[in-house]
């Protein structure tokens, strides 16, 4: 291969004493001609590769073939409308729809017309309680930074300016006066990388401008958090406030909207998280980790709401627990073995059933309003594509509202979820899936997925991009890795700071097991992980790269001596540590950090990195260094690429049009530097 030529410049930065060469920072300034140039270079060294490949159109086809199929979501109930989202199959964005009781179907909002190209998106739509006022988020490019619109739902006539430069914000609306939204103010350089350290709280007043919104808290010395966030309780008595310095655990507060009180904090240790669940009857129901690290729901009288005075009600038990409510039920989510089970409480703490699901797999957003009698949820697994049912509330009982018509025949697919051993012994849970039939050769094209970071659990759920790797004889394998949330907040912890290797050793010991077992060999597996997962890939392609075959690392966290430098990098510090909180820390991160751990003349595996132009969480130069460090030491044939879309952020958002593309080239160039022909 011959790629394109990448200056280096002599930046030296000393870490205890330690000095450390950065020769691509230039490549950090995402505004200069020099960085946009290289990018493109490096795409046009990308598409003349993929460009080769045979039966990239055929993988084109077959995954559009798969994802072209009409979806919906569930139906929400919002004043005098049923709202629900559609798509009719590969439209970039979902349409936003609407009726009356007995009415005729509307649209009500389609982000396809945002932009020429799709690549404006809806985020997230909140209505006031009563259902006439709407307030809703537009992401341009795949950012974080968001512009907020606010619609009479009547005649969905605009009210008043649009909100510019909001952030990592929810929407509260506080009756039909105005809503409370966060943002940091707007950061002097780039947008797309400065550093954004201090999320204020803010009320806007319906017709006013956003220059005169009243900050509501943040400000202060002893307010300032790194996230901030509002939300209204569903009686409208209280404004509850969550700051966090990390991405895990916040302080509780709280303010009485009915006497306008001050604003009272009900925790003090940052390092658990609460939020409140309900406030009925003068009490609060707040779910939390507190001194529970499976989590576990508490009650407390609204009026002495401080922590020294919660009450277990739902205690913690060996599985992780989720609260939600619908109707005068309470309902405890637990994930048991990476599967969900659904158990129906009342507000007094009694169990009262279990919910019958329709099978073993994943359910999501198992909630109603309490004024509601019917459930509407998700439910998937592996091979089973994302179907819609309804659950009565008081006769508890399921049926399947909405099935999607797929070119899929789950009857062909099989999977098995099993338990390996990490290179301590630490049993970790994996999920296998492939086409009925298969040959254990050792000579499977396989994929192995994993994230392991910030709490995240991996539950099984159903992929258009897996579907097709699996129908073309492929094997898909996900990894519940330590760092992950699948056992509640000690396994999250457990592959954290100077534990983090733990994570990279799990998805080392998951390829492993799969050679070991036959279902492929170093020559037909890839790693695969974005964000957090593409520092996984990362880490372990430059600590095992004779392990692999092909390296997916997406949108990855791959400087980890600089990662807190950007945006809102620093919150992720609770995971990471920072290279300068200490010498050992530096050392520790320094050790695993991909950037810093690539070898001169290594044969690496064939590797993909992809990145946005506009993913303004982890920032594109992670990706833009670490290529360029690649290519410049790696020995051998194979393949160092990076694709870097445009007018595309984190992956939020992103049009259909450019995922089944983005994953076409995945996929082709997987199959294709394993010797695959899938003709």
């Amino acid at each position: 291969m011959q790629y394109p030529s990448t200056k280096k410049d002599n930046t030296i930065d000393t870490y205890f004493g330690k000095n450390i060469a950065d020769p691509y920072r230039w490549l950090e300034d995402d505004r200069s001609v020099e960085t946009a140039n290289w990018v493109k270079e490096q795409n046009a060294t990308t598409t003349q590769f993929l460009n080769q490949i045979p039966f990239r159109a055929k993988i084109n086809d077959d995954l559009t073939a798969i994802w072209n199929y009409k979806k919906e979501t569930r139906p929400f109930i919002e004043g005098a409308y049923t709202y629900y989202y559609k798509n009719n199959g590969l439209q970039n964005q979902n349409i936003l729809f609407r009726k009356e009781v007995n009415g005729e179907e509307e649209l009500f909002l389609d982000p396809n017309t945002f932009s020429e190209k799709g690549t404006d998106s809806l985020g997230f739509v909140k209505f006031s309680k009563d259902g006439s006022l709407c307030a809703y988020t537009i992401s341009e490019g795949g950012s974080d930074w968001n512009k907020v619109i606010v619609l009479d739902t009547h005649d969905k006539s605009q009210i008043g300016d649009t909100l510019l430069d909001v952030k990592f914000s929810d929407i509260a609306w506080k009756g039909n006066e105005g809503f409370y939204y966060s943002t940091y103010r707007k950061p002097e350089g780039s947008k797309l990388s400065v550093k954004t350290d201090q999320h204020l709280l803010f009320f806007h007043k319906l017709n006013t401008a956003q220059k005169d919104d009243e900050i509501v808290f943040g400000a202060k010395e002893n307010e300032k958090h790194r996230y901030v966030s509002g939300s209204i309780s569903s009686d409208e008595k209280y404004l509850e406030i969550h700051g966090a310095n990390a991405t895990s655990g916040n302080r509780l507060f709280l303010k009485n909207l009915e006497t306008d009180s001050d604003i009272i904090a009900l925790t003090a240790d940052e390092l658990a998280s609460s939020h409140i669940v309900e406030s009925k009857n003068g009490k609060l129901y707040i779910f939390t980790n507190q001194n529970a690290p499976n989590n576990k729901l508490v009650v407390v009288d609204a009026e002495k709401p401080h922590i020294d005075n919660w009450t277990d009600l739902i205690a913690e038990t060996e599985n992780v627990l989720d609260i939600n409510k619908g109707g005068k039920y309470l309902f405890a989510q637990y994930i048991v073995d990476v599967k969900s089970k659904i158990f129906k409480y009342n507000y007094e703490g009694i169990l009262l059933s279990e919910v019958a699901l329709p099978g073993s797999g994943s359910v999501h957003l198992f909630q109603a309003k309490t004024s509601e009698a019917k459930i509407y949820y998700y439910f998937t697994n592996t091979i089973t594509p994302l179907s819609i049912y309804c659950y009565d509330i008081e006769s508890e009982k399921s049926i399947l509202y909405w099935k999607p018509k797929i070119n899929f025949k789950a009857d062909n697919f099989e999977t098995k979820q099993v338990f390996y051993p990490s290179k301590d012994g630490t049993k970790i849970p994996m999920t296998i899936s492939y086409k009925k039939g298969l040959n254990l050769d050792g000579k499977n094209p396989t994929i192995v997925y994993g994230y392991g970071g910030f709490g995240v659990d991996l539950l099984p759920s159903f992929s258009a991009v897996r579907a097709t790797w699996m129908n073309l004889g492929g094997v898909f394998a996900v990894a519940n890795l330590r760092g992950g949330g699948e056992y509640g907040k000690e396994w999250h912890d457990a592959g954290i700071k100077l534990k983090k290797q733990n994570v990279f050793d799990d998805f080392i010991a998951a390829a492993e097991y799969l050679i070991d077992e036959k279902y492929t060999d170093a020559k037909h597996l890839a790693a695969q992980g974005g964000s957090n997962g593409g520092l996984l890939v990362g880490a372990v392609m430059t600590q095992r790269p004779a392990l692999f075959q092909v390296a997916l690392p997406a949108v990855g966290v791959l400087d980890m001596l600089r990662y807190h430098t950007f945006t809102a990098g620093a919150g992720w510090a609770y995971d990471y540590g920072t290279s300068e909180q200490s010498k050992e820390m530096f050392e520790y991160i320094l050790a695993y950090s991909p950037l810093h751990n690539v070898k001169e003349g290594t044969k690496y595996p064939s590797t993909m990195v992809t990145t946005g132009d506009h993913d303004d969480r982890v920032v594109p130069a992670h990706s833009f260094k670490f290529a360029a460090e690649l290519q410049a030491k790696h020995q051998g044939e194979n393949p160092v690429l990076i694709r870097v879309e445009t007018d595309a952020g984190h992956g939020a958002g992103k049009p259909t049009s450019k995922v089944i593309a983005e994953y076409t080239d995945i996929l082709s160039f997987s199959f294709y530097c394993m010797g695959v022909d899938v003709l």
